[in-house]
Formats: C-alpha cells, structure tokens, sequence
C-alpha cells in the first residue's frame, strides 16, 4: 500500500526557499514531536550549541556544524535507500552540510536528489530525528556534524543512480540492516527503525 504523503513536500513548495537565520532552526526544532530519547537529547544539544556558534550553519565553523539528512523511503514505506559513503566507507543515509542554508528542510531534500539521482522525491517537513557525531575525514579538522533529518518518500518505480559522493546504493529493510558490510551504525539504525517500523504515518 502505498504511504499517504499529502502533507509532504515536492521541490517546488514555497516552504523550501532558502533562509540564512538560525532561528529558523530553532522554529523547525521547537515546533517537533521527537519520540525517541536519544532524539530529544540531541535536539536539546543542538539547541544549545547554536547559541554558542552564530555561524553553526557554515562549514567554516570549527567545532561543528549543521547537516539536513534523508531517510529515503520506497513508496510503500517498507525499504530504505541506504549509501555507501565513499570518503567514510560506511553506510549512511544521503545527507550533507547546510553551507549557509538554515532551511534544513531544503538542504536534506537537495541532498537526497543528488546522491539518489530520483526524481519525483517528497520530504515531509517534520523531522523525525536529531543527531550529533563527530567525523574525522581525511584532511580535515576533527568537528561535529549536528544533523537533523527528514522522511523523503520516493515515488513509485524509482530509479536510483549513484553519484561520486558513494560506492554504491542499496535498498534494504530494517530486518536486512544487519546484512549490510560493514555494520550500520547505530545512529543510523535508529533512524532506519524510526522511520520504516511506524511508516512514518503521523
């Protein structure tokens, strides 16, 4: 069956032009319903370390920095698109830096466009969960990625197309993630978990 996504977005909705204020992010964070407690407890640190660093949406910020992520769904709601980042070598949902874009919305949406190469995708506008981890890429200064993210539903018959920033895309269930080499994380099985054992049906 598939998911009733009336309430999500297409690209083209006003609610996804860009904006550059952090209280934007405070207003999405604010105005959630987070049900996880790891979830609630990030959202809360992510609350805090925006007061500390008016520049948390830019990747010149030193200590860290906001990320919008996607757990990209097929349109039954039973399987996720799951990326195998090339610079990491792990398993990761698409995502990627604001870069100045305080619409968090909008960032993981673009993002999951380009490194699912789908079209068609719809993002419900309500997070579903907040994340912080440090990474350590190559050449870079140790820093936090503060990650809110997003259900994105794909549309019936998506084609996925992987770009340079993974090895490979791979479509699993939630009971499938242990298959998967190597593990997935556990942050990201939290999010698989939350949105593929409820669908995300609010």
């Amino acid at each position: 069956m598939t998911q009733d996504c009336s309430s999500y977005w297409t690209r083209d909705h006003p609610g996804l032009s860009p904006r550059t204020d952090l209280d934007e992010v405070r207003r999405l964070l604010g105005g959630t319903d987070l049900d996880h407690p790891e979830s609630v407890r990030y959202c809360t640190e992510l609350l805090g370390f925006l007061d500390l660093h008016p520049d948390a949406a830019d990747r010149t910020c030193r200590d860290g920095h906001l990320t919008g992520s996607a757990l990209v769904v097929d349109a039954d709601g039973e399987r996720t698109l799951l990326m195998l980042h090339r610079k990491l070598g792990r398993w990761f949902q698409p995502g990627g830096h604001a870069d100045g874009d305080t619409n968090l919305v909008a960032v993981a949406l673009r993002e999951a466009a380009e490194e699912t190469g789908i079209t068609g995708l719809m993002i419900d506008p309500r997070p579903i969960d907040v994340d912080i981890h440090r990474v350590d890429p190559p050449l870079e200064h140790p820093h936090l990625h503060l990650d809110v993210r997003f259900v994105v539903v794909a549309p019936p018959g998506a084609i996925e197309t992987a770009n340079e920033e993974s090895l490979g895309l791979c479509w699993v269930t939630a009971a499938e993630l242990d298959v998967l080499e190597p593990a997935v994380d556990a942050s990201t099985r939290r999010l698989v978990e939350l949105g593929l054992t409820a669908r995300h049906r609010r």
